[in-house]
């Protein structure tokens, strides 16, 4: 394997999320509803593809608790179904109308409130001073903000040896300016035509665009994606078969929600080229494909 460029994700791959984001999906749950999801069942929903952005898995989340509170239903069997009809919110609104009488689910619809989801997320996650600064307004309530409360995972002797040898990008589901706050502490610098966010293109993961994009402003007939998830891994499968004229290879960590023999097999089951511990092996990996 050899790599013209490397395509990093951001969370769980350069920055620890489990006591930020998460954090934020199961609180925000809590606050509106009184009940909520364990922060481990998190990766059930990133599993069913389609939940790169953690508001819509939040809307998810909480749709899935109504839902049981009218008719029981496992989570697992939940997330399963929400996988069998492609994953992301959409499936999951399917998913729950399925499950639910036309009464119940429209009560369901009710009670449901995303946007009151996503301000009681943006408010923990970013805090009273970075909510105001970056939604523009009041949050609903005060808090210090977990986006302090991420522990930064790859190492400089890492991004040194990958910015020396590689043309390096980022692929993220991020809103710009927090991708830019999570870049910034991580010591990485990336100019904005070598990145792509929430803000750059609708689709998400594990849809190709972006990192065909990537490849062709790189100019590169090699490129690895690294990232914590399966839709990460997906998404250089998807842009092999997209654009045959490049060589794509997805590569997964351990240091997101996958982790163990467990989410090697998962990592291995949808195509990944290798799974590594960390991005801090990347070096290492790269450095023997090249020899």
């Amino acid at each position: 394997m050899h790599a013209d460029a490397v395509v990093l994700d951001i969370d769980g791959v350069l920055v620890d999320v489990a006591d930020s984001y998460r954090r934020a999906i199961v609180e925000s749950i809590s606050r509106l509803y009184d009940r909520t999801i364990d922060k481990s069942d998190i990766q059930r929903f990133k599993d069913a593809s389609g939940f790169n952005n953690d508001w819509e898995l939040t809307y998810a989340a909480a749709l899935y608790l109504l839902a049981d509170d009218r008719r029981p239903v496992s989570l697992a069997a939940f997330t399963d179904r929400i996988h069998e009809r492609g994953g992301g919110l959409s499936a999951a609104e399917a998913v729950a109308e399925a499950h639910l009488s036309a009464d119940d689910y429209a009560a369901v619809r009710d009670e449901w409130d995303p946007e009151g989801l996503r301000e009681a997320f943006q408010a923990l996650y970013l805090g009273t001073d970075l909510y105001r600064d970056l939604e523009g307004g009041d949050p609903p309530f005060e808090a210090p903000g977990y986006i302090h409360d991420e522990p930064v995972v790859v190492d400089g002797e890492t991004l040194d040896y990958l910015t020396s040898n590689h043309r390096v990008g980022v692929l993220t589901g991020r809103p710009e300016a927090e991708a830019e706050i999570a870049l910034s502490r991580a010591l990485l610098s990336v100019p904005p035509e070598h990145r792509f966010t929430m803000d750059d293109w609708e689709a998400g993961k594990p849809d190709p665009h972006a990192l065909t994009t990537l490849a062709e402003r790189f100019d590169a007939d090699s490129v690895v994606f690294v990232g914590d998830t399966l839709d990460d891994v997906q998404t250089a499968v998807n842009a092999a078969a997209a654009d045959e004229s490049r060589t794509y290879h997805g590569v997964g960590v351990l240091t997101g929600g996958l982790t163990g023999e467990d989410g090697r097999e998962k990592f291995a089951s949808v195509g990944a080229t290798a799974v590594l511990d960390s991005v801090n092996d990347l070096p290492a990996f790269l450095g023997d494909a090249e020899e």
